[in-house]
C-alpha cells in the first residue's frame, strides 16, 4: 500500500501556481457520474493494489473533493482519497475519511491510480500543458489515470481529457439538457488543451461544428424532450464517421465522447494564445 504522506514530503516543492480557487456544492457532478460509470476507471479502479485518487487543487473549499470520495465509495468502498492544494491556507483538517494536504502537480510524492484535476490548468498558458501533463503522469501508479477538466461555475457545461501514462485517450463533453442550445456551446468549457483549437482546420472544430449540424438535422425529435434529440444527434454524428461513443445506458446528460486521436490538435500549428 502507499502510504507515503502528503504533508511530510520532505524537500518536496509543491509544483504549480495558486489558482483562483472558486468552487461550488455539485459544481462536478456531472464528470463524477461519467467516472463511476466509465469501464476504463472503474476496473482499474477495483483491480488496483492501492485504491488512491488524489483531487488535484480542489479550491478554497474541499466541498468537491467529498462528494468524489462519497461517489467513489460505490465503485470500490475502500477508496482512499487525498486533496491536494498548492495554497497552505486551503488545506483544512481531514473529514469523512478524507484527507487534505498541501501539493501540486508533483502529488506530494503519491503514487495514485486516478487524478482528477479540474479547473485548474484552464488557468495557465496553453504551452504549460504537456509539462503538466508529464508531471502528473510520471507520478500515477503504473496504470493510473488523470481526469484533467474544466467546467462553468455551476457545472452545467463540463469537458475533460482522460489520460493514462502513454498520454490522451478521450475526450468527453457533458451537459446539462436544458440550460445549452447546441452542442458547441460547451466549446467555452474545453480544457486548456483544446480551447484556443476551436478554429476551422482543427479537428475539435470539425467535431462540434458537425454536432451542431446533426442537433439542428434532429431537431423533428425536439417535443421529445433534449435527450432523445441528442440520442439521434449522436447517432447521425456515427454515420457520418465521427467515432462519437455509443451510451447503452440511458443517461441523465447529453454526453459527447471521442477517442482523442479524434480531436488531438493538427501537430503542425504550435501552441496558441486566446482568452480562456
Amino acid at each position: 500500500m502507499n502510504d507515503a504522506d502528503p504533508a511530510r514530503a520532505v524537500g518536496r516543492k509543491p509544483v504549480g501556481s495558486i489558482t483562483r480557487g472558486t468552487t461550488g456544492v455539485n459544481r462536478l457532478r456531472r464528470s463524477d457520474r461519467r467516472l463511476i460509470h466509465d469501464e476504463l476507471v472503474t476496473d482499474r479502479l477495483r483491480r488496483a493494489p492501492d485504491p488512491l485518487v488524489v483531487d488535484l487543487g480542489y479550491g478554497a473549499s474541499p466541498v468537491t473533493t467529498l462528494e468524489l470520495a462519497a461517489r467513489l465509495r460505490r465503485v470500490r468502498p475502500d477508496v482512499r482519497v487525498v486533496g491536494l492544494e498548492i495554497d497552505p491556507d486551503r488545506v483544512v483538517p481531514g473529514r469523512d475519511g478524507v484527507r487534505f494536504a498541501r501539493g501540486g502537480f508533483e502529488l506530494a510524492g503519491l503514487r495514485p491510480m486516478l487524478v482528477r484535476a479540474f479547473n485548474v490548468l484552464r488557468q495557465y498558458p496553453e504551452e504549460a500543458v504537456a509539462g503538466a501533463w508529464a508531471t502528473v503522469l510520471g507520478n500515477l501508479a503504473p496504470d493510473g489515470l488523470l481526469v484533467d477538466g474544466t467546467c462553468d461555475e455551476l457545472g452545467r457545461r463540463c469537458a475533460w481529457v482522460l489520460l493514462d501514462r502513454s498520454g490522451p485517450r478521450s475526450l468527453t463533453l457533458a451537459w446539462d439538457p436544458f440550460t445549452v442550445d447546441r452542442p458547441s456551446d460547451v466549446a467555452e468549457r474545453l480544457p486548456k488543451a483544446l480551447i484556443h483549437r476551436n478554429i476551422p482546420g482543427e479537428p475539435v472544430h470539425a467535431l462540434l461544428t458537425a454536432a451542431d449540424r446533426a442537433w439542428a438535422r434532429a431537431a423533428p425529435l425536439a417535443p421529445y424532450g433534449p435527450r432523445e434529440r441528442w440520442r439521434a444527434a449522436a447517432d447521425l454524428l456515427r454515420e457520418n464517421g465521427f467515432p462519437v461513443r455509443n451510451y447503452r445506458r440511458r443517461l441523465r446528460d447529453c454526453v459527447l465522447s471521442v477517442p482523442w486521436s479524434a480531436v488531438a490538435p493538427n501537430p503542425s500549428s504550435g501552441p496558441r494564445q486566446g482568452p480562456a
